[in-house]
């Protein structure tokens, strides 16, 4: 049974919920002359039994066959271990219901966590991305990303670089649930015996991209402009959440939506799908990620992602700043494209790339940890799609079965528990007694 399973791990490299199809586990072991044909016939038609019209095999049907040897181990100690149904068929629109709003819950405190680990970051990022090139005060007031980092502490302190942290906190929260919640809806939705195509999981991503913008451009203003406050030189304007609110009204808080747009769904379309496949090739050779590995896959997947959609990024960000006296003016995205590459070149639209990689990256690192962690912590089953690579409950055993009579102890107890699983198996009538021990 070690072989099989390894057979199947390698079929589904690491997708604990994939369902193999004969066919398919039959040329997985043409290499393979300890299992036969025949052997494999057995296998599949004792899944058969437990589901009866089902003829692919699962992990979860190898773990019931044989469980003694497979039996998965607890990881991470559960604080919760909730079951919302008993089976699948039981999931309704409700209970569909209730695993969203489990998901958003999970992802505000993780985006929380993953924004304020890195906003020093961002604000370096966003200062870097909104300078620009021979601007009215003749020089640029930072050379890189490293030397705005330094002036900000030298001239605005250690807080400068925490500056517009609480609407980013408030905001971050439905921003990064809905994006987590709503890839994860649409992966169900197109995943189909335990397998999702490549094509569905962009477009999971790009939905859930799409979907958080509603608040994402909101925020990332209010933001920015507040990021940027520091270098205004007068010392008597005072900037914060409610002048900027003020300033930019409700149809001002969503300048440069189409640049978010352009920013968003490209990159989570390359992100989700670049994290799964990523969990599942640093997954152990039993298809589970350890917290190292979950950190590591996410913060890899972010590198590509961020870089590339870096040009929205600037041309987003030029949008929503405030222009200052002697500076240029945009009146929308090609404009600004045209305008930043005219006036700047280039290389102006990757500015910044570096900071946003560095800030992106461990972000969503920390927060798909977190949001990973936190569902293997409170662990609630909705009778749905669990995520890759957390831990699997042991199935339960034949040993757990109970002898006809209450006196019997050592081998026959166990012998009993043995033959009740060969007929339940095999569909053998072994001949039964009454039990006068029970009447008593």
């Amino acid at each position: 049974m070690e072989l099989i399973k390894r057979v199947y791990m390698s079929l589904s490299r690491g997708n604990l919920q994939l369902e193999v199809t004969r066919e398919d586990f039959l040329q997985a072991t043409q290499s393979y002359a300890q299992i036969t044909p025949y052997e494999i016939e057995i296998l599949f038609r004792l899944s058969e039994l437990a589901h009866p019209g089902v003829k692919t095999l699962s992990l979860v049907d190898i773990e019931r066959i044989d469980p003694d040897r497979l039996k998965r181990v607890s990881y991470i100690k559960r604080l919760t271990n909730v079951k919302a149904v008993e089976s699948k068929e039981e999931r309704g629109v409700g209970t569909a219901f209730l695993e969203s709003l489990y998901r958003f819950v999970m992802g505000s405190v993780a985006g929380a966590c993953g924004a304020t680990a890195v906003y020093p970051i961002d604000l370096v990022k966003t200062r870097m991305q909104n300078q620009r090139t021979g601007s009215f005060l003749g020089e640029v007031a930072y050379k890189n990303s490293f030397d705005c980092f330094r002036k900000v502490i030298r001239f605005e302190g250690i807080l400068g670089l925490y500056r517009g942290l609480l609407p980013q906190i408030v905001g971050v929260a439905p921003e990064k649930a809905i994006k987590l919640t709503m890839n994860d809806f649409v992966r169900d939705k197109f995943t189909n015996g335990g397998h999702i195509p490549l094509w569905a999981e962009i477009v999971a991503g790009g939905c859930g991209g799409a979907s958080q913008v509603v608040f994402t451009n909101p925020l990332e203003i209010v933001k920015i402009r507040l990021q940027v406050a520091g270098e205004i030189q007068n010392a008597s304007q005072k900037v914060n959440v409610f002048t900027v609110l003020k300033d930019l009204g409700f149809l001002g808080l969503y300048k440069g939506a189409r640049a978010c747009f352009l920013r968003d769904v490209p990159f989570s379309a390359i992100y989700f799908p670049a994290y799964a496949h990523a969990k599942l090739y640093s997954a152990d050779d039993q298809g589970h990620n350890s917290p190292g590995s979950l950190f590591a896959s996410a913060f890899i997947a972010g590198v590509p992602a961020a870089a590339l959609v870096t040009p929205a990024d600037v041309i987003k960000t030029r949008l929503q700043v405030a222009a200052r006296a002697g500076q240029t003016t945009y009146n929308g995205l090609i404009d600004c494209a045209r305008k930043i590459y005219h006036e700047e070149g280039g290389r102006a639209f990757w500015k910044g790339t570096a900071a946003r990689v560095c800030r992106s990256s461990p972000q969503f690192a920390v927060t798909l940890l977190t949001y990973e962690i936190l569902q293997r912590v409170f662990y609630v089953d909705f009778g749905g799609i669990k995520p890759t690579g957390s831990e699997v409950p042991a199935s339960p055993t034949l040993m757990d079965a109970s002898s006809l009579n209450p006196d019997h102890i050592g081998g026959f107890k166990l012998a009993a528990a043995t033959f009740s699983g060969i007929e339940h198996k095999f569909g053998l009538f072994l001949p039964h007694f009454e039990n006068r021990y029970a009447k008593a």
